[in-house]
Formats: structure tokens, sequence, C-alpha cells
């Protein structure tokens, strides 16, 4: 079986290879039109000359049209194929550590009091929101945010498990939802359209929309007699009958009619990635509660959106000039704006359900893509509590590695966290990797708690609630300084230690903003507080005198710690996690490292 990089290389080359085949067919059809068109207009010369009779013109009219609505077909042929291999470049970039940059980050996901979101570096430039995310919709988008921000229940975690797991062979139907719509990204505005489908109507009563079409029928035939026999009185008399009825409720059919315009174009998008979803067929219990939301009633989406959209092209052809002032006396915008409305009567109220689910299904096949292009990650055994009860928190985690460390320098360690050690003292020197362990064990809880696979050869975890201290700021504006902020953090960790599930913390450099006194005793009451509640977590330090506290909570508690050598020059690192404090700090060999003049002592 060819590895994930080696499918992505070989599907790849196949849309290299129809991609410079359709853009020779698209450059041979706009010649063969320009061709076309020189015939048209030699032809239409002889016939003003007289030479051909101008019945000729038909047949390059006719194959003008067949031109275009082939070249039409090449064009969006040839832009899948330019989005299709977009979409395996991005993949083998993942797999090969360098897609930093290439996909969509998540800013305005971005918390400053989310308890771990800017810690664990969910969202922004090479975040684990860009590696993870294959979305084309902002619903999709939002939905992934939202597993990344918020622990799921173990039943829920059990369900995207199957989930992902049904999907990561589907390679298929991820590459046909990155190509649903027409733009490089899609943009479905989820709370715009659903205010658009949800709102109050516009026109109303239902039976004025009769009224409407008997006037136009009255005119058609007013119109019909004029051509027939001349008489003009009948058809001046219904227009003037129908101006008076279309014009008071000229303002409402315009509303109605430019609210839809926008809808509609997120709505195409939608209808495009639904109907790659609605012939499927899935077994794990959470797709096919989606796979049934995408059928409400026995509708189908795409083909209901698809009425939508041509609706609105009809109402587009009023742009042309001619075809607006031949439609003014049919009131074309009225019935269209009623039409419309109809539309929202038998469909409006699906359309929040309708977003929900594809955006789940996106976020799976978010997930689903991850698995297949790391499939040595395994998922986490996710450890339930009791009937009735509160699990004992547990992260027993073999081998872990950070996701968002290129494999071929990633360091991995163990990680055991209980009730014997629920709190691991990780010291060592400046640049060793004690943050970077942090990151690591909250990186991997998120996944696990997301329905993901792990970066790990194992990791068996309890529910729960995660809280971090690695990017704790002062705030000028708000008249904070980095102290005051990063304790009024752990007061808020605190009170979530006392909620339904126990805490997991991951305390950077705890109260290094006070002096050594102070930071040793809150240290150390902060501490037997979060542990006495349950909590288990970890800690770095630089002051050894914290390492102390370890033996204060033993066997709570226990110290590990990170080394470093320097050989005069260098300083050198192997990021191994090793038991008990560390002995030494290598802060004055990097001083003398760079230039400093620092004495022995």
């Amino acid at each position: 079986m060819p590895s994930p990089a080696d499918e992505y290389k070989r599907r790849l080359e196949l849309r290299r290879r129809s991609h410079l085949v359709l853009s020779h067919r698209d450059r041979r059809h706009s010649t063969a039109r320009l061709i076309v068109f020189g015939v048209f207009v030699l032809i239409l010369a002889l016939g003003w000359a007289g030479f051909v009779s101008f019945w000729i013109l038909a047949i390059p009219t006719i194959a003008f049209g067949v031109l275009v609505q082939r070249h039409d077909s090449v064009i969006r042929a040839r832009d899948a194929a330019a989005r299709a291999m977009a979409f395996y470049e991005r993949g083998l970039a993942r797999i090969e550590d360098r897609w930093p940059g290439t996909g969509e980050q998540g800013e305005r996901f971005l918390d400053d009091r989310h308890p771990y979101g800017n810690d664990l570096d969910l969202f922004g430039h090479g975040s684990l929101f860009e590696l993870l995310s294959i979305a084309r919709t902002q619903t999709g988008e939002a939905t992934l945010a939202g597993w990344l921000k918020a622990p799921a229940a173990p039943a829920e975690i059990g369900d995207r498990q199957l989930g992902v797991d049904e999907l990561t062979p589907a390679l298929d139907l991820r590459e046909a939802l990155s190509l649903a719509g027409t733009d490089v990204r899609a943009g479905v505005n989820a709370e715009a359209v659903i205010a658009w489908a949800e709102a109050p109507p516009i026109l109303s009563p239902p039976w004025v929309r009769w009224v409407a079409a008997g006037l136009t029928a009255i005119v058609v035939v007013a119109l019909t007699v004029w051509l027939a026999t001349d008489i003009e009185r009948p058809l001046i008399v219904a227009l003037l009958v129908q101006i008076a009825f279309a014009w008071p409720q000229q303002k409402r059919v315009e509303r109605a009619l430019r609210r839809a315009d926008g809808a509609a174009h997120d709505l195409d998008i939608l209808g495009h990635l639904i109907a790659h979803l609605e012939p499927q067929r899935f077994t794990s219990p959470r797709l096919a509660v989606l796979h049934r939301a995408l059928a409400s009633e026995g509708i189908a989406p795409s083909r209901a959106i698809r009425s939508l959209h041509r609706l609105v092209e009809l109402h587009d052809w009023q742009d042309n000039l001619f075809f607006l002032l031949f439609s003014i006396p049919f009131m074309w915008g009225t019935h269209l704006a009623w039409a419309i409305e109809a539309w929202r009567r038998a469909h409006g109220r699906h359309i929040r359900q309708w977003l929900e689910a594809a955006g789940e299904f996106e976020s799976f096949s978010s997930l689903s893509a991850y698995r297949f292009e790391h499939p040595a990650d395994p998922f986490p055994v996710i450890v339930a509590a009791p009937s009735g009860g509160r699990a004992p928190a547990i992260f027993e985690g073999a081998n872990l590695g950070h996701p968002l460390i290129p494999a071929s320098r990633a360091v991995r360690n163990d990680v055991r966290l209980g009730a014997e050690p629920g709190l691991l003292i990780v010291s060592g020197s400046n640049m060793s990797g004690k943050s970077t362990l942090l990151r690591t064990v909250g990186v991997n809880a998120v996944l696990a708690f997301a329905g993901a696979p792990v970066r790990a050869d194992s990791l068996r975890i309890a529910p729960l609630a995660v809280g971090a201290t690695l990017r704790i700021q002062d705030s000028l504006l708000e008249g904070r300084s980095r102290f005051y902020a990063e304790i009024t953090r752990i007061r808020e960790l605190a009170d979530l230690a006392a909620g339904p599930v126990p805490l997991l913390f991951l305390l950077d450099e705890l109260f290094h903003g006070t002096n050594s006194h102070d930071r040793l005793v809150g240290s150390s009451g902060v501490l037997r507080g979060l542990l006495d509640r349950g909590a288990i977590g970890l800690i770095t330090t630089h002051d050894l005198a914290l390492t102390a506290i370890a033996r204060a909570l033993a066997p709570r508690a226990a110290n590990v710690h990170f080394d470093d050598s320097f050989d005069g020059s260098e300083i050198r690192f192997d990021y191994r996690l090793k038991e008990g404090p560390v002995t030494r700090s290598n802060a004055i060999a990097l001083m003398r490292a760079v230039g400093l003049d620092v004495p022995e002592s």
C-alpha cells in the first residue's frame, strides 16, 4: 500500500496532466470562437452586399453558441483541476512539515481570555488550526475551532473517533469537498444567511402574489389583442392598473431581490459542498445523523439551493438594459421576488440545520485528513468516569511529541500524571525544552478531546479541563502587570479545578514576577490547593528553590528536569526528560557565549 505522500504525489501528477490538457483545449476553444465570430462578420458583410442570404448567419450563430457552452465546461474543469492540484500540494506540505503559511490560520478565533487557546498556539501562523483545517466554509472553520476550544464529553469523543476513522480512507470525497464552489476559498457567511432565511416575510399577504399573476395574464391577453387587431385601449388600461398595483410594492420587491443575491451566492457554495455529501452512505453513528440532517422532510438541499440560484440568475437578466425594458410590463422582478419569498417559506427553516451539518462534516474531513497523513498517530484512550461520579485525573502519554514541530527535529518524552504523582516540577536551563514540554502535553490533550489522533505512541487520558499560563501578557491599555495577569489567570484555573471534571494545569515559570520568598510561599499554596481539588499538571521553573515543593508534597509531586552540556563555545541540549531536579544553570555560560563580559563570581 502506498504511503500518504506517494498517493498525494500520484494524484497531483494526474491532476497536473489533466490541467495541461484542459489548458490546451481552452486555447483551442478560444481560437475557434474567434474564427467563428470572424465567419459571422464575413457572412454579414456578404449579406449586406447581396452575395449571400442572411439566413446563412444561423450556422455560425449556432456554432458559436455550442462553442461557448463547451468552452465554459472546459474552463470549469480546468479550474477544478487547478484547485485539486492546490489541495494535494498543501497535503504534501503538511506531510513534509513545510505547511506554515499555506492554509487558513483562524486569527478570528483568537481570544486572550481563553484558558489555553493562545498558550497552546491553537490559532495564528503555524498554529494547530492551520495544520488541521481543510474546511471550505466559515461554518466548517468555526465548528473545528469550537472543537479545539471546548473539550467534548467522552461519548462525543468516541463518536468523533468513529467518524474520523470512517472518513480517513475517503480521499476522493475530501478532494471533491475541496473543489466545492468556484472561489479559491469559499466564504459562507452563516450568520447573514441564517438571518436572511429566518427573517419575517418581506412581501405579504400571500394572496397578493396571485393578484400579480392575474394582472400579468391580463396584460399578455391585451398585448395579444393589440398585436392581432391593433386595438390598444385594453392594453393601456391593463398597464395602468398594473402600475397602480406594483408601484406601492416596488421598494419591498427590490429589498427582497437585493437581500437574496448575497444569500444565494453563499448558499450556492454550500449547495456544491452538500451535493457531494448527499449520495454518500455512512455507518458511524454521528456521520449517519449528520447525513440525515441533510434530508429534512425528504428535501434534497442541493436541489433546493439550485432552484434559488436559478431565481437569482433570472433576476440578473435585468442587468441587460434591453431585457429590463422588455420585462417591466410583465412585472418580472415582482414575480421573482414572490418566488424567492415562497422559497424562504419552504426551505428557510432548514438552512441553519444544513449549515451546521455541513460544518461538522468539514470538521470531520479535516481530522480525517490529518489521520490519513499521519498514520502512526493513534487515537487516545478516554478513561470515562464511573456512573454518577467524577473520574480521577489521568494523563499517561508514551513517547509524546509536539505535532507543530517537524518530525525530523522533534524529541519525544514520556509524561505520566495521576494520583502519584499529580504534579511534575520541570526544572532546567534556558532553551532546554521546558515550555515545549508543557505545550506538547497541552496540545495532545486538545487533540484527544477534539476526537483527533495524538502525536504519541499511546495516550490514556481522563476527561479534563485544560488551563495554561504560557503566554500571559501585561496590558498597558488595561493597566495590568504581567504578574497581575498571571495571578488572575491562576484564580480562574483554581475555579476550573472545582468544576465537574478535574483540571490539567500547565504553568510556565510560576510567579517569576515576584521575589523568591513570595514566589516559594505562593507557589506552594497554589499547587497544594490544586492537588487537593484533584487537579494534575506541570510547572516549569528556573528557581531551584521551587524544586523543594516536590519534597513537601511527595508522593503527589515529583521533580524532573532537562539537562544540557557546554563545550566552551556552544551549549547543546538533548531535550530528554530526566528524573530529579536540575543541578546547574547555563545562564552565565549563555551570557558569555554571546559576548557579554561576565566575571567568574
